[in-house]
């Protein structure tokens, strides 16, 4: 086989963070109250996280809206749909599917968002940043909120 034509080695560094992304995704979609704490594993000790509701730094504080989401929600649960692993950066498509624990309660929900994650260079997760519409999937699937939302994007549209 001519140099021209061998297939080249792997980088092992992508290697690792295919493998790092592996295990957060299975780390995310296999979630419960009691693996909250255990998120030490996939984040580092002052990792950033930001969503549409929190810019928090620290793994602590990353447990505390875990908890929050177990608290506030019935059954939530991430299904990653699709990975797109670059370097240590990774955007992760990603559905999260809960009930209402106050309202609806018998109403499956669904928000479709991605994360994009950094990754320090020992696999775990530096940075974390969601992005999802919290008008169109959540505000407007509220009962008092909701109609006003809708009408708001609808008008907003004409």
């Amino acid at each position: 086989m001519s140099p021209l034509t061998a297939t080249p080695a792997p980088n092992r560094g992508e290697a690792n963070h295919a493998d790092a992304i592996n295990r957060i995704v299975e780390v995310f979609e296999s979630l419960s109250p009691e693996g909250v704490a255990q998120l030490g594993a996939i984040y580092t000790e002052h990792a950033h996280f930001k969503d549409p509701f929190n810019d928090i730094r620290g793994l602590a504080a990353i447990q505390g809206v875990f908890h929050h989401m177990y608290e506030a929600l019935m059954e939530p649960r991430f299904v990653v749909t699709r990975r797109v692993v670059d370097g240590a950066h990774c955007f992760l498509v990603w559905e999260f599917h809960f009930r209402f624990r106050r309202f609806r309660g018998d109403v499956d929900q669904c928000i479709c968002g991605t994360s994009h994650l950094q990754l320090a260079p020992d696999g775990r997760i530096l940075d974390h940043r969601d992005y999802w519409d919290a008008a169109e999937e959540l505000y407007e699937k509220l009962p008092l909120i909701g109609p006003l939302m809708r009408w708001l994007r609808q008008r907003a549209a004409h």
